[in-house]
């Protein structure tokens, strides 16, 4: 049996040809006449959306907030022609409004998104989408009872390295899915003294849920179980875990993450995804600027993409439910799929608190 030489133990990486990228719609999808939108809900990640809206050209006619002046200030803000109103009721009444972005937290959020939905408005939902399975399936079964659409504001998926690479797996350029990993770190501090620090589970929960969602979207029914942990990290000033990871186990497959959120100085965001005919890494200094590659047995593709996380994200979740709209489809980011994410988010969440491996789809709701 002969020896075998140092390439064989990766200590060397063979030579490949650069070779142009594949031209991949991984861009925010633009609808061609998109009705007037609604905000309800102007607090902290509001001006991400309603600057994306700006940006896209589309039209924000309503702006609703419980204090009233955050809801002008907004307005002055982004659309000063928008009507304001700290009555969501209101805004649901007008027979001119079509869609609604309701961004409040889940709890909040729950039952406007129920009331819109019976007003007959399409929807477009914060995430994390909901805190149950259960509450999902009912507001999910509503919106196809009532004919419209319910989607889910899981902007991650048009960050422009996160789309690129969805759309080389979802072609086939990798050929089948063998595995993903992500490992981020990164200052969450900024949470300390808000009410963010309340939240448990924090860094898998909102923050990590981007991350379970990408993967639910290249693995959809082949995620199975998953091990995760979360830990406090010496010297953090915030009152919740900035430290998380997770082991998902797939059919055929594995997948990881390592969210390293009390990270000073020298931030850093890398995700590999494996497959049986390629490789895409994507690498960077965080969330906005990203170099990917696609390596397959044909060379090293390196495309140029354009764009950024914030705020070409939130313009990618709402106009991809405005294409949905106007082209008759579900779409891409609907309730429906977002169930796979909230099951992983959830087993994910559970499996840090109790310390053990959770079957994905087994817990129901976001432990307490």
């Amino acid at each position: 049996m002969s020896e075998p030489d140092a390439e064989s133990y990766a200590l060397k990486s063979a030579q490949v040809a650069e070779i142009p990228a594949p031209d991949l719609p991984y861009q925010p999808p633009t609808p061609r006449n998109p009705p007037p939108i609604a905000l309800i809900g102007a607090g902290g990640i509001a001006g991400a959306h309603l600057d994306a809206y700006r940006t896209a050209g589309w039209e924000v006619a309503a702006i609703c907030n419980r204090s009233l002046a955050r809801a002008q200030a907004r307005a002055a803000e982004f659309f000063p022609q928008a009507r304001v109103t700290d009555r969501w009721e209101a805004v649901l009444d007008d027979p001119a409004i079509a869609v609604v972005d309701i961004t409040p937290h889940p709890a909040d959020r729950l039952p406007i998104v129920e009331a819109a939905l019976k007003a007959g408005k399409h929807v477009l939902s914060q995430k994390p989408f909901t805190e149950s399975l259960d509450d999902a399936e009912r507001l999910t079964a509503l919106a196809e009872a009532q004919g419209v659409h319910l989607a889910v504001n899981q902007n991650g998926r048009w960050a422009p390295h996160l789309a690129w690479m969805r759309e080389a797996v979802q072609r086939g350029l990798i050929g089948t899915l063998t595995s993903a990993h992500v490992a981020i770190a990164w200052n969450h501090a900024w949470i300390e003294d808000t009410p963010f620090e309340e939240i448990h589970d924090l860094v898998l929960y909102d923050f990590g849920i981007h991350w379970f969602d990408f993967l639910a979207s290249l693995a959809g029914d082949r995620l199975q179980t998953v091990t995760a942990t979360s830990a406090f990290a010496a010297g953090q000033g915030a009152r919740t875990p900035l430290l998380a990871q997770a082991l998902v186990t797939l059919d055929g497959g594995q997948a990881s993450f390592a969210f390293d959120g009390a990270t000073r100085h020298g931030p850093s965001d890398t995700t590999v995804i494996t497959g049986t005919e390629g490789t895409l890494q994507s690498t960077g200094p965080d969330l906005g600027r990203q170099q990917v590659t696609l390596t397959t047995a044909a060379g090293r593709a390196t495309p140029r993409l354009a764009g950024t996380w914030f705020n070409d994200g939130f313009r990618g979740a709402m106009g991809e439910l405005l294409c949905a709209i106007e082209q008759g489809r579900p779409p891409a980011n609907s309730a429906a799929r977002n169930r796979a994410t909230l099951a992983l988010t959830f087993a994910a969440c559970a499996s840090a608190r109790e310390g053990r491996t959770v079957e994905i789809g087994s817990i129901r709701a976001l432990p307490r």
